[in-house]
């Protein structure tokens, strides 16, 4: 499990992907997003995209569930 708090900016993204290739399954990892407290639309593509990808997103405020059900569609 990652927790993930407070601002998270593009140049996170860079940092973040690195810590998951340290992760021999990458299907397990779950973020916590329960502290976040701002993204940038570049990392809630991200996010959105880590979820495609099968990792499970805890906590996830509302409004940035919201942003990403929109970007889906």
């Amino acid at each position: 499990m990652f927790i993930l708090s407070g601002r998270i900016e593009t140049q996170a993204i860079v940092e973040i992907r690195r810590l998951f290739e340290l992760q021999t399954d990458f299907r397990g990892i779950v973020l916590d997003l329960k502290d976040v407290s701002l993204v940038s639309r570049d990392v809630m593509a991200f996010l959105a995209g880590c979820e495609a990808d099968g990792l499970k997103l805890e906590n996830c405020t509302p409004y940035l569930r919201e942003w990403m059900d929109r970007e889906k569609d």
